[in-house]
């Protein structure tokens, strides 16, 4: 399935545009700025820095008049991953220290609190074996999010240091 967004300089979809098929690390070069898009399909994580740097956001289908205002972000989005669709099974192992260390618990579902679900009180690193993740450093899905694929991530210190709390599938109806 191919994604595209739109990206607009002002907000309201209003000024230069960009249309987006695929990853970008750096769309400076097209627009001075970003303030609004529309997600015409796929989803997305966007960047508040080139090269897929800084805070991520996640974006479904819709209609983004005013992004800023509406996740309080203080920059505008300056690169984008698309977010390939998964249709299949969903697991991945959380451990509770890095390097795969301390408890650890499978996961094939979504959890709004890993402090309620495993007694576990921050997650340090995982590994992904299926699906697309997003991982938020706060329970019930709010705060700094980070995007994870299939793949081993030992040691979270290299996020900025985040400690994540709750965890949520990307799901192919967010398509």
């Amino acid at each position: 399935m191919m994604g595209k967004v739109t990206f607009y300089e002002d907000r309201n979809f209003q000024g230069r545009s960009y249309d987006c098929m695929g990853d970008s690390g750096d769309f400076s070069s097209y627009m001075n700025r970003c303030h609004s898009c529309r997600v015409e399909s796929g989803c997305w994580m966007m960047y508040d820095h080139p090269n897929y740097m800084g805070n991520q956001y996640f974006f479904k289908r819709g209609e983004y008049a005013d992004y800023m205002s509406m996740f309080g972000m203080s920059n505008c989005i300056r690169s984008c991953r698309m977010i390939p669709m998964h249709r299949g099974s969903y697991r991945m192992r959380i451990y509770e220290r890095d390097n795969f260390m301390g408890q650890m618990h499978e996961m094939m579902d979504d959890c709004d609190n890993i402090m309620d679900r495993y007694r576990m009180s921050h997650c340090q690193s995982c590994h992904v074996m299926e699906g697309h993740w997003l991982m938020y450093e706060q329970p019930h899905y709010r705060g700094k999010m980070s995007y994870f694929r299939p793949g081993e991530y030992r040691n979270f210190s290299n996020m900025g240091g985040m400690r994540f709390m709750s965890m949520r599938r990307i799901m192919d109806s967010m398509y």
